[in-house]
């Protein structure tokens, strides 16, 4: 019982690491709606891929041909990480072309509030299933006991769900951010893509720059917000 707490422990920490890259997805996709609409969007979205994510365990668990190649020495693991490597790749610039560009309004939109709100949902959730399915393998090789991974995935699912819009909001009203989380999207977005290529891009080669990157960023934050205060202005929220 002690060893399966200790793996549930691990399996947990795992997945709130990929947690950070969901709120972040999460964050930008739900922008383009109204504010009335992005709560219910971010929970709507966690929910999906919560539930996708429990159903590709299970099918993960029937497919153990999964890692075996089927063509041009790719397996359905490198094509999945390939194509969704090139989506979220080309899903981060296209919103930072649209953050610098102040383009893409969805209070202005011409298209259905409805339309847009489970777009942005299927998109979550196909993200989701690109980001977990490391994960997921993962556990698998490391546990035969499929209740612990659930629990993991659902002590995860919970944390992310009481921060996301905490987190999401922060991010959103403060530009820079938001562009500098879409430039570690694209960082993410190249390493997946690599991955499915077989390169293996040692995760402290990314999350040490991002780390730093992020730092540097609250540090000037910081400096604003101190030189604001200074003058006199009490600083909103919004940059």
């Amino acid at each position: 019982m002690a060893d399966a707490l200790a793996l549930l422990a691990l399996l947990v920490g795992l997945e709130l690491v990929l947690g950070i890259d969901n709120i972040l997805v999460i964050s930008i996709f739900v922008d383009r709606l109204p504010k009335s609409h992005r709560n219910k969007a971010r929970i709507f979205g966690l929910g999906a891929a919560f539930l996708a994510r429990i159903l590709m365990l299970f099918i993960l668990l029937t497919l153990s041909g999964l890692t075996n190649n089927i063509m041009l020495h790719f397996s359905i693991r490198d094509i999945i990480l390939i194509a969704g490597g090139l989506f979220l790749l080309l899903k981060a610039v296209r919103e930072i072309h649209h953050t610098i560009e102040i383009k893409g309004d969805a209070q202005h939109a011409g298209e259905s509030i409805y339309s847009g709100f489970f777009f942005i949902i299927s998109q979550i959730v196909l993200l989701d299933v690109v980001f977990s399915i490391d994960s997921v393998i993962t556990a698998i090789g490391l546990t035969d006991k499929v209740w612990v991974i659930i629990v993991s995935v659902v002590v995860s699912f919970l944390a992310i769900l009481v921060f996301a819009k905490s987190i999401g909001e922060f991010l959103l009203q403060r530009p820079s951010l938001k562009i500098l989380a879409l430039s570690f999207l694209i960082t993410i977005g190249v390493t997946i893509f690599m991955e499915g290529l077989h390169k293996h891009v040692p995760k402290a080669y990314i999350y040490l720059p991002m780390g730093f990157a992020l730092f540097v960023e609250i540090l000037q934050l910081r400096y604003e917000y101190n030189k604001k205060k200074k003058a006199g202005y009490t600083p909103s929220i919004e940059r």
